[in-house]
């Protein structure tokens, strides 16, 4: 069929084969399909909706658009999380190592802020150093190293949710129950991960105000998971208030963590744990939710979450690891400090602007012992590039030898 007789079908309330939607999915990708079709057959979606099995297929013809991630080099059953998006929800920063404490891992893709909902990565961004760019292979070694990563979605990922979004929003029809879950459900499943937990919104903060469009929102997602082959549940969470009591990145991060120290606003804890007893129970290792909530209350006032979110902070900041092991013989000083002037932390010029959050921290001084990979110094920049021209210029000003040199003097005399 022509692309004008599939438009009309759908117009006049008709069901789209897998095979039709397959094929204008690759004709618009292609070019043979031209914007202006395009926008008429999502109008025409807008207002005619689609079935179960209409929007499974349209799910899956968008994972096939690109490249899909493969976790299976990854131990154990992973568990991926997604948030419709609201105002002040900083759950991903807490739920992660919460979970992962408890030995589930977590491959998460996310993505930034949309409009007046706030982006996991743009919080996470503003730990000084925290690089969100991470290669397929490092993002899997993270995940089996210490049991979570959060990244940038690759750009060869589903590719179509991209080009269909831009012309969504530019159309009018980004209300489109199918068109959202679609969206979201594409993503998830291309990211690979064996189960997905998803946060729906509802309220005044979230894309979806009432609860009877939450409700059908999430019951559609929850169908093309399982349909997918993906175990897939749904909490459908308010958004009337922001979560929690802090809306701004950085202040997010804070609270975030103020909750893993086992303190926090009490709603984000109880969406923290009751997110994550669903992961934990899909995963397998907890036979109850309860057992669930008990074992995670647990992880957050002993502090194992906390310490997870330290590692992964760890693993994914502008660090200077050792290029082979032995012992720190000479560190030169003026390297360390031309690299930190060209984070900003000196001047170059006389009329050059210092920029007081970025700088080096030493890890390791000369006579410390060293492993090959461990952090000789950590980097505060403000950019990912400046970060890792920091990190050459540190790694360059370390010498590395076999054994430890003489004792140095820190005084070497008084002059009076």
């Amino acid at each position: 069929m022509r692309t004008y007789e599939l438009i009309q079908k759908k117009r006049d309330g008709g069901e789209l084969t897998a095979e039709e939607i397959e094929a204008l999915l690759k004709g618009y990708l292609s070019g043979e399909i031209p914007d202006y079709q395009m926008s008429a057959l999502l109008m025409a979606v807008f207002f005619r909706g689609m079935t179960a099995q209409e929007t499974t297929a349209l799910t899956m013809a968008m994972v096939r658009s690109g490249e899909t991630l493969d976790l299976r080099a990854i131990r154990g059953t992973k568990v991926d999380k997604h948030s419709t998006g609201g105002v002040g929800d900083k759950t991903s920063l807490v739920l992660i190592p919460l979970v992962a404490a408890a030995g589930v891992p977590v491959a998460k893709l996310s993505g930034r802020g949309l409009g007046h909902t706030g982006g996991t990565l743009d919080k996470l961004e503003s730990i000084p150093g925290f690089t969100t760019e991470l290669s397929a292979e490092a993002f899997v070694s993270q995940v089996n190293r210490i049991g979570c990563a959060i990244a940038g979605q690759a750009a060869d990922l589903v590719p179509a949710d991209k080009k269909l979004y831009a012309l969504r929003d530019v159309t009018a029809t980004v209300d489109s129950i199918p068109l959202i879950a679609a969206s979201v459900m594409s993503k998830k499943i291309a990211a690979g991960s064996d189960a997905i937990v998803l946060d729906v919104k509802t309220g005044s903060g979230a894309f979806m105000k009432t609860l009877d469009g939450s409700r059908n929102l999430a019951k559609t997602m929850v169908a093309i998971g399982n349909a997918a082959g993906r175990r897939t549940v749904a909490v459908i969470s308010d958004m009337a208030q922001p979560l929690g009591m802090t809306v701004g990145n950085a202040l997010e991060v804070r609270e975030a963590i103020e909750t893993l120290r086992d303190g926090g606003p009490d709603d984000l804890r109880e969406l923290c744990v009751t997110l994550g007893a669903q992961m934990l129970v899909l995963a397998g290792i907890a036979v109850s939710e309860e057992d669930a909530k008990a074992r995670l209350e647990r992880l957050l006032s002993d502090g194992e979450a906390r310490a997870k979110f330290r590692e992964m902070v760890r693993a994914q900041k502008g660090e200077a690891p050792a290029p082979s092991s032995g012992v720190v013989v000479a560190i030169d000083a003026e390297r360390i400090g031309l690299a930190a002037m060209a984070l900003g932390a000196g001047r170059a010029k006389k009329d050059d602007v210092i920029d007081p959050a970025v700088g080096i921290v030493l890890r390791k001084k000369v006579r410390d012992a060293v492993r090959e990979g461990e952090v000789l110094a950590a980097v505060h920049a403000a950019d990912r590039r400046r970060a890792g021209e920091a990190v050459a210029r540190v790694q360059a000003a370390y010498a590395i030898g076999r054994s430890a040199p003489p004792a140095g003097t820190l005084i070497h005399e008084i002059v009076t």
